[in-house]
């Protein structure tokens, strides 16, 4: 398994904290994000990543190969030259595009400003088709990535559910919503081909677009697993 880390944006939101550096860069502890995320990624058993890289690159790129000597992992950097014009849909294609031409393995998908409870990875990691971790504790707000799933069917221990997407985004009825999409997903390697068709019409459509409404479609035609947080800590910023 991959772990792919979104590390391209401006970070707009976290002004003047990223005035100079990316968000992933910034830290918590006296440990970057970018840092604390792979470091996650490698307690689900995770060895390989890919940081697609942008604003101000240089200094995560030259930050990685420390952490890939640190942790004894391979890190490899992709750029979007377009950050600053496009939005996550585009990162993650050049990504994800990148692991279908090389017929790599199944990926985690993560933004470079995430900070989430270690098991929230691993309990990703393990599940057995493409999946999303959905926050459905937190009081949602209309600033909140909601979706909405049809057919709901939940395992044993209501850790995790199937079914639809109905909707998602953050203007979604709130008592209608599932829960909040946090940024945290995997596609299997057998879904890679039919994420990235979908992604390319995204991108088409609006370069701007998110890679999560990606999952929309993808649900239509695939299984997808919605691992549930039942109360493990984690953030998304936006």
């Amino acid at each position: 398994m991959i772990g792919v880390i979104l590390a391209a944006g401006m970070g707009t939101r976290l002004m003047p904290l990223t005035k100079d550096i990316p968000k992933a860069l910034l830290k918590i502890n006296e440990t970057t994000l970018l840092e604390r995320m792979i470091k996650n990624c490698i307690n689900a058993d995770i060895s390989k990543f890919i940081v697609v890289v942008g604003y101000n690159k240089d200094k995560v790129i030259d930050l990685c190969p420390e952490i890939a000597e640190k942790y004894d992992i391979e890190i490899k950097t992709i750029e979007n030259e377009k950050y600053d014009v496009t939005n996550t849909s585009v990162s993650t294609y050049l990504a994800s595009k990148f692991i279908e031409e090389n017929d790599l393995d199944d990926f985690i998908l993560v933004n470079g400003d995430n900070v989430v409870d270690p098991e929230i990875i691993t309990r990703l990691a393990v599940s057995q088709n493409t999946g999303m971790i959905i926050d459905n504790f937190k009081e949602l707000n209309e600033e909140s990535f909601k979706l909405i799933i049809d057919d709901e069917s939940f395992n044993e221990d209501k850790t995790i559910a199937n079914g639809k997407i109905n909707s998602i985004g953050k203007g979604l009825d709130i008592p209608s919503s599932t829960g909040e999409f946090i940024g945290v997903s995997k596609v299997v390697s057998d879904d890679v081909a039919q994420f990235n068709r979908i992604l390319e019409k995204l991108i088409e459509e609006d370069p701007q677009n998110y890679y999560d409404f990606a999952y929309k479609d993808l649900s239509l035609i695939k299984t997808i697993d919605f691992v549930l947080t039942n109360g493990l800590k984690m953030d998304r910023n936006r």
